[in-house]
């Protein structure tokens, strides 16, 4: 199985949905074409990826498996980063250490 069938099985029994249902809700013609995304013997095209992240509330990179995040949001505490991982620049060049330190000090309105 691959990892879109994989997730496609997992996201509609996580709704409690049928197969028929999904095939309805997607417009669709024939239940046998979304089985066998599910089973992996047959792959969707992109407007049927796109369908489905919409219809699964998840984006499309991780129903292809390029992320396991299924929202694509950040986690705040993971992506919290502090002053010595920031690179500040002028004009394309790094300002110095020095420099950014009085920079700081008068937008804190202290000199």
């Amino acid at each position: 199985m691959s990892k879109l069938s994989e997730r496609l099985t997992y996201l509609r029994e996580s709704k409690g949905w049928s197969k028929t249902l999904v095939v309805k809700k997607l417009g669709l013609k024939n239940l046998g074409t979304y089985a066998n995304y599910e089973y992996g013997t047959r792959e969707p095209d992109m407007e049927i990826i796109v369908k489905l992240a919409k219809l699964y509330e998840v984006t499309t990179d991780y129903l292809l498996g390029n992320t396991d995040n299924p929202t694509g949001n950040i986690d705040v505490k993971q992506a919290e980063i502090t002053d010595d991982q920031v690179i500040m620049t002028f004009e394309g060049k790094p300002i110095q250490p020095e420099d950014l330190d009085l920079i700081k000090r008068l937008l804190r309105g202290k000199e």
